[in-house]
C-alpha cells in the first residue's frame, strides 16, 4: 500500500479512487508497482496489486492479429435536474385518431401524396416464352416457340373508369358507415366519396410508360388508395373535427424521464434539459443540432432518440411508427409559442407518407389543444434549419392566444 515517503517504501497495492483519463497518469501510477525491494536476487517474485486502473489503455504488449477490439465507449444519456428543469420537453402520446362525422366531410390534401403508377416498380406488361432444356441441362429462352405478350389491355377494355370510382368510392363509404362515430347515412356519404375519388384520380395520379389511370383498381394500388384516403378524409369544419386518441396507460412523455446508456457518439448542448445530444449521422443531425442550439427562436431542443416521441400511420394496410429527428420548444417576441417538430431527411421513399401522417397529428393535437400548439417541418438540408425555425415560430405565433405568459428570464427560470 502507498504510505507517507512512498518513494522508498515497497509499493504492494495500488488503488485506483478515480477513473484516470491520462494514460501517461496510469503508466507513472502503476510504475511505482514496479520497482522491486531488492535487486541481489531477481528469481524471487515481487507483486504490486493494481485495482481500479483501465488497463486497456496500457500497452503491455501488442494486440495479436484478429484479437477482439476493445468495447467501444458507452456515453451515459440523462436528464439534468434540478438545473435544467426549465428546459422540459413533454409531448402526448397519440396512438390513433378519433373522427365524428355528423355532415360534410373534405379531404386534408397535404396529407395525401402523389400515387406513381411505374412499370419499373411494378410491370404491368411481360413477355413469356416457353423454357427448353440446351444440352447441358440449362435452362434457356432461346428455343422454339413464339412469344406471348402478357399485359393488361384486356382488362382495361372490359372497365370503364367510372365503374371503378364507383368502386373504390363503395369501399370508402362501407369503410366509414360503419364507424360509431359517423352520424351520416351511407346514401348520403357516397356522393361525397365518389368527388373526392375523382378529385385524386385527376390530381393525385400520375402515369408512366403503358400505365392507364384505371390500373390503381389492382393491387397493391388499389389497397394503398383506399387507406391513403381514409387517412386523409376528416368531417368538415362545420361538422366536427379530427382529434387525437392518446394511450390510456401512460401520461404524456418528458425529458425528465430520460435516462439511457449508448456507444453512439454524441455532443453536448446548452439549450437542452439532456447532458447529450445522440447522432445518427456523421454531419447532417451535427449541423442541425448546432442551429437548434444556437438559434435565438429556440427555447430547448431534443434529439428524438430513446425519447419515446412517435407518430402513428398506417402504410399498405400496416399500422407503423414515425420517429421525427428533433423536438423543439420556439419563442416569437419573448413569449413562448409552441412546439416544433423538426426532420432532417435525405432520400426516404416513405418520406411524403410520413411527412402527411406528421401533419395529420399536428392538426389533430392542435384541434384538441391541451398540449399546446404544434408545428411540423421537414428540410432536406441542415443549413435549411434557420429558416424552418422562423416560418414555424411565425405560424405558431398566429396559432396562440395572445394571453400567452411571456418567457421568464435565464435568472428567472434557475430560481
Amino acid at each position: 500500500m502507498l504510505t507517507e515517503g512512498w518513494d522508498a517504501t515497497t509499493v504492494t497495492h495500488i488503488v485506483g479512487l478515480r477513473p484516470f483519463e491520462s494514460q501517461l497518469l496510469c503508466e507513472q501510477v502503476v510504475g511505482r508497482g514496479l520497482r522491486r525491494s531488492q535487486y541481489h536476487d531477481l528469481t524471487v517474485e515481487e507483486v504490486a496489486k493494481v485495482y481500479g486502473v483501465p488497463f486497456e489503455l496500457i500497452p503491455l504488449k501488442a494486440t495479436p492479429r484478429g484479437a477482439p477490439a476493445p468495447p467501444p465507449k458507452v456515453h451515459h444519456v440523462y436528464a439534468v435536474s434540478p438545473e435544467r428543469d426549465h428546459l422540459e420537453i413533454r409531448f402526448p402520446r397519440a396512438e390513433g385518431y378519433s373522427i365524428k362525422i355528423t355532415g360534410q366531410v373534405r379531404v386534408a390534401w397535404e396529407r395525401v401524396p402523389a400515387l406513381a403508377l411505374d412499370p419499373l416498380n411494378i410491370p404491368d406488361e411481360v413477355k413469356l416464352i416457353g423454357l427448353s432444356a440446351e444440352w447441358g441441362s440449362r435452362l434457356s429462352l432461346m428455343g422454339p416457340g413464339r412469344p406471348d405478350d402478357v399485359t393488361l389491355d384486356a382488362w382495361r377494355r372490359t372497365k370503364r373508369i367510372q365503374e371503378l370510382e364507383f368502386e373504390l368510392a363503395s369501399a370508402l363509404t362501407k369503410r366509414y358507415a360503419k364507424s360509431p362515430a359517423c352520424e351520416v347515412p351511407a346514401y348520403a356519404l357516397f356522393p361525397q366519396m365518389l368527388a373526392i375519388v375523382r378529385q385524386f384520380l385527376m390530381e393525385r395520379v400520375n402515369t408512366a410508360g403503358r400505365t392507364d389511370r384505371k390500373d390503381i383498381f389492382l393491387d397493391p394500388y388499389f389497397s394503398w388508395t383506399l387507406h391513403t384516403l381514409a387517412e386523409a378524409i376528416v368531417p368538415d369544419e362545420a361538422d366536427g373535427q379530427e382529434i387525437p386518441r392518446y394511450e390510456a396507460h401512460r401520461g404524456a412523455g418528458s425529458t425528465r424521464d430520460v435516462d439511457f446508456w449508448t456507444s453512439k457518439p454524441v455532443r453536448e448542448a446548452q439549450r437542452s434539459q439532456l447532458n447529450y445530444v445522440v447522432m445518427d449521422t456523421e454531419r447532417w443531425e451535427q449541423s442541425a443540432a448546432f442551429y437548434l442550439d444556437t438559434d435565438p427562436q429556440v427555447i430547448t431542443f431534443v434529439k428524438n432518440f430513446n425519447f419515446g416521441f412517435a407518430i402513428p400511420y398506417v402504410h399498405s394496410g400496416e399500422a407503423k411508427e414515425y420517429l421525427p429527428d428533433f423536438l423543439a420548444r420556439l419563442q416569437e417576441g419573448g413569449k413562448e409559442v409552441g412546439t416544433l417538430i423538426l426532420e432532417t431527411k435525405g432520400y426516404d421513399p416513405l418520406a411524403s407518407i410520413k411527412e402527411a401522417a406528421a401533419r395529420r397529428w399536428v392538426s389533430a393535437v392542435n384541434a384538441e389543444g391541451s398540449h399546446g400548439r404544434w408545428a411540423y417541418r421537414l428540410i432536406k438540408s441542415p443549413t435549411d434549419a434557420p429558416e424552418a425555425m422562423r416560418s414555424a415560430a411565425d405560424e405558431l405565433a398566429r396559432l396562440t392566444p395572445p394571453h400567452l405568459d411571456p418567457l421568464p428570464l435565464e435568472g428567472e427560470r434557475a430560481g
